[in-house]
């Protein structure tokens, strides 16, 4: 109804336009085709109102606004330069309106392209990036399922502003709704973590609709954003860690964080373990510390279920994290093992 409605007032736009046309026509112009003319040029400027209303009502707000911006822009540039290079006696011609009708053309037509890219908050972003200049980061959907940086902003050692992108949100929502159940606790539990980061008072989140309609996945989207706003990337996504330094950005992983805060272990300390597994070599037994820290144990298999003080011989850090290597501090414990449960046996 909408349609018809709208369509209705058009033709009626139209026809008036002619009509007045017609009538204006012969004040206008010296011609026994005066009316004629005058209907036509009518019709012309109503089908012009009429394509330009179309243009605006599909048009975003930003595009409007840049096609402005653009028009009066070129306007402006037009006449400088027309003023300067452009000679007295060609000024009010035919070709001087030209020149100002296809600059005019231009300006909207870059105003309202570019005008698409514009987005108030990056400004904002830009321009404000916190109480005390501290650097936007934007998160990921990795680190927020994680929910880790949710108990680091508690203890203060990160500060806002905290970026999240509504690609971000869109992938969360996503995930949440899937039907694998694993997923879609995943999923929820990302937005209860961000629901947790925002509930902070001390804390400045911004939700930012700046969005990259031409690149497809998600990571890229996060790169061009910290590009454009030149903010810093918090994520456990190791390979988007990578990409992201070698495009020169500014990476906080909050894996690479955990590590480095777990506690230093030297090569001849003394550490209390429990050997719970056996380990992929021949003898070995696997313990692991409170912090997640895998502990290899050489002789280790013979005492799986065992708690023991063992001595750290050497200490491995890889990609994955640190793994520590010793041997059983009282050698006799092991060689009396196989014996104690032998003679369990006979009696």
């Amino acid at each position: 109804m909408e349609r018809i409605g709208l369509s209705i007032v058009r033709i009626f736009l139209f026809i008036f336009s002619c009509l007045a046309g017609i009538y204006i026509g012969p004040e206008l112009v010296q011609s026994s085709h005066a009316s004629l003319w005058g209907g036509i040029g009518g019709g012309l400027i109503a089908a012009a109102v009429i394509f330009l209303e179309i243009g605006i009502r599909k048009a975003s707000g930003k595009g409007i606004v840049g096609g402005l911006i653009g028009l009066v822009t070129a306007f402006c540039l037009t006449h400088l330069i027309a003023t300067i290079s452009i000679p007295p006696g060609w000024r009010g011609t035919h070709l001087y309106s030209l020149i100002y009708i296809l600059a005019g053309y231009l300006g909207v037509m870059i105003g309202v392209w570019k005008g698409k890219e514009f987005n108030p908050a990056s400004w904002r972003i830009l321009s404000k990036t916190g109480p005390h200049g501290e650097i936007p980061k934007i998160l990921d959907t990795s680190v927020i399922i994680d929910g880790r940086i949710a108990d680091v902003c508690e203890t203060g050692f990160v500060e806002g502003p905290f970026i999240i992108p509504q690609f971000i949100l869109r992938e969360l929502q996503h995930i949440a709704d899937s039907p694998d159940p694993l997923k879609r606790n995943r999923g929820r539990r990302g937005l209860d973590i961000l629901n947790r980061i925002q509930k902070q008072s001390d804390l400045e989140v911004r939700i930012t609709d700046h969005d990259f309609p031409k690149i497809q996945e998600v990571d890229a989207k996060l790169i061009e954003l910290a590009k454009r706003i030149t903010g810093k990337i918090i994520t456990n996504d190791f390979n988007l860690n990578k990409v992201a330094e070698l495009q020169g950005l500014t990476v906080l992983n909050i894996n690479q964080l955990s590590n480095a805060l777990k506690p230093v272990v030297l090569p001849g300390e003394t550490i209390h373990i429990q050997i719970l597994k056996e380990g992929k070599e021949p003898g070995q037994g696997v313990a692991y510390l409170d912090d997640g820290t895998m502990v290899v144990v050489e002789e280790g298999k013979k005492i799986i279920g065992k708690e023991l003080d063992v001595v750290v011989t050497s200490v491995l850090q890889t990609t994955a994290g640190r793994m520590i290597f010793a041997r059983p501090r009282d050698e006799e414990f092991i060689s009396e093992e196989p014996s104690l449960r032998a003679g369990k046996a006979h009696g």
